[in-house]
């Protein structure tokens, strides 16, 4: 792959990608915009205190494109979305008919786009009613009568699906995928905060801690760049068919099984599980029962995020995870058919289920690779934390994860880009 800043020179030299990119920048500053427009009522500063304080809603400000901390009408963000995926993804599994309909091309694609834009009203308006409970919980906002709170709900609901519009424009205009390249915007837009706090500290922090962290940030980016990259080639060839004075197949290809077939779900499946008991105990901190109150200080206490309790289990649920939804989006015996139907085979395989067998123990093997690396991603500000010491300029493994991902993605669809302007000027 060239260098980075070569493709995107490239690519502005050519006047149709430079148009996208154009366009691209522009979303991005419609939604920086927006990001600062604050829902009235709400105690920010006091917000911003929680949310650092608890990964779980730091991870949501992540997915929110960090308007959640500002509360602006775009504080929801993504989150909603990103759970109808899931949800839609999961259920195209159970569903045969959901399941024919992914496979009819583009229209069946438009068409689970469309549930899943549907799906997400109502998980938004959740979201929005779990929300003001929170920060009622804690001071934040006052009480809002039914009127209040039925327009708070509807705003913060309207701004998800703006989100979520401005990101298929980008999808369907610009480079790449509109979502993620939000979620990117959200979290490259507070690394000046980030940075100025930490240039604060500097006096109180030792060099050799700050070379460290340098350190330790190139070789996580490095690992990533390294996993996402890494394939394992599995050889399929096709025997010759001759159907008349015509011969087909006979040709050598291959399965990409990759390392991290998962991407960063699993991260997100069990941070969610793993933060609620310490989400319900800041809920129920304020309780005036003093049972309820006891119990949500011992809750807190063992879900500390920088205790060894949460981290163990945070690291088990990522790994269960990974191979819970490697399994769902990738069907070896579905594959294996497919082999056989066109006359494929894998050399010393036999076609059927000894291949799905072959295909399946291979994907274990490599699963566990790519599991132990999301582990120990998610538990990496942790570590960060107490190898250096440094508390402010910890962008989390899963936000790393995501920029660096996003990164290659958009490389990728730029040179795409490029080699298809190429091809055209040949035909021309």
């Amino acid at each position: 792959m060239e260098n980075f800043l070569t493709i995107f020179k490239r690519s502005f030299q050519v006047e149709g990608i430079r148009r996208k990119l154009v366009f691209t920048a522009l979303i991005f500053i419609v939604f920086r915009l927006f990001a600062h427009i604050p829902v009235a009522g709400v105690n920010v500063a006091s917000l911003k205190n929680l949310f650092s304080q608890n990964q779980f809603l730091g991870l949501l400000d992540i997915f929110s494109g960090g308007t959640l901390a500002n509360f602006s009408i775009m504080a929801l963000g993504l989150n909603p979305y990103i759970n109808a995926s899931i949800i839609l993804q999961l259920l195209t599994m159970v569903f045969p008919k959901l399941e024919e309909l992914s496979k009819e091309g583009e229209s069946g694609r438009q068409k689970i786009n469309q549930y899943t834009r549907m799906l997400t009203v109502p998980l938004a308006a959740l979201q929005a009613v779990g929300m003001y409970a929170l920060i009622r919980s804690q001071g934040l906002i006052a009480n809002l009568t039914p009127i209040q709170l039925l327009s708070f709900i509807i705003t913060m609901t309207a701004g998800t699906m703006l989100l979520v519009w401005l990101g298929e424009l980008i999808t369907e205009r610009g480079v790449g995928n509109g979502i993620s390249l939000l979620i990117f915007a959200g979290i490259v837009g507070r690394l000046p905060v980030s940075f100025t706090q930490t240039a604060s500290t500097i006096s109180t922090t030792s060099i050799t801690s700050i070379i460290v962290f340098v350190v330790m940030a190139i070789i996580v980016i490095a690992s990533i760049v390294l996993i996402n990259e890494a394939v394992r080639q599995v050889p399929v060839y096709y025997a010759k068919r001759v159907k008349g004075n015509k011969v087909y197949g006979g040709q050598n290809t291959h399965i990409p099984l990759r390392l991290n077939q998962a991407g960063v779900i699993p991260i997100i499946f069990a941070v969610s599980l793993v933060l609620i008991p310490s989400l319900l105990g800041n809920y129920f901190s304020t309780a005036k029962n003093a049972f309820l109150h006891s119990i949500a200080l011992s809750v807190s206490t063992w879900f500390n995020p920088n205790g060894f309790t949460y981290n163990a289990l945070y690291f088990i649920l990522v790994v269960g995870f990974t191979y819970f939804y490697t399994a769902v989006i990738f069907n070896p015996k579905k594959i294996s058919e497919d082999i056989q139907k066109y006359g494929g085979f894998i050399p010393g395989i036999r076609p059927g289920t000894s291949t799905a067998h072959y295909l399946n123990y291979i994907l274990t093997r490599i699963t566990l690779i790519g599991a132990l690396f999301l582990g120990i991603i998610a538990i990496f500000p942790t570590i960060a934390r107490s190898i250096t010491g440094i508390q402010t300029l910890l962008l989390g493994g899963t936000s790393i994860l995501i920029v660096v991902s996003v990164i290659l993605e958009t490389v990728k669809a730029l040179e795409a880009q490029l080699v298809m302007r190429n091809y055209d000027s040949y035909i021309k």
